[in-house]
């Protein structure tokens, strides 16, 4: 199980969900920010994971694009805005990504549940590592 940032810039049905279902199945929630302006969400979930304090961070706000680019600003960090499970696969097999991004605008509970559950079950491909590694750090 893993340690999970999370944050919100809004209290809705769907972080709602969220949260109960990472708590469900077994997850720490580490919670950074509900209901705080989008940037100082992406930013807080962002440092939390970088600092080590999360394994993996999950930031909200209406389009998700807000606070993946606040998450992407702190060093570390590779947000993906991922709107099914199939992005959130290939987010973290691909691209190691450590923080998903969701759009509360235009993500069911159900939804959320599914790319959560994609996104915390799926590992880096080793064979991708030196490709990831020239981001930096």
């Amino acid at each position: 199980m893993k340690r999970v940032g999370f944050g919100t810039d809004e209290v809705t049905g769907v972080t709602e969900a969220a949260l109960a279902h990472l708590i469900v199945t077994g997850h720490r929630v580490v919670l950074v920010a509900n209901g705080l302006a989008w940037p100082d969400v992406g930013r807080g979930v962002g440092e939390v994971v970088a600092g080590g304090r999360a394994d993996v961070g999950i930031v909200c706000c209406h389009t998700g694009t807000g606070v993946s680019i606040a998450a992407n600003k702190v060093p570390g960090v590779r947000a993906a805005l991922c709107v099914d499970a199939e992005t959130a696969r290939n987010a973290r097999r691909w691209n190691d990504a450590n923080v998903l991004a969701l759009a509360l605008g235009s993500t069911t509970a159900e939804q959320a549940r599914e790319i959560i559950d994609a996104f915390l079950a799926t590992g880096p491909d080793p064979a991708e590592a030196a490709t990831i590694a020239r981001l930096g750090p």
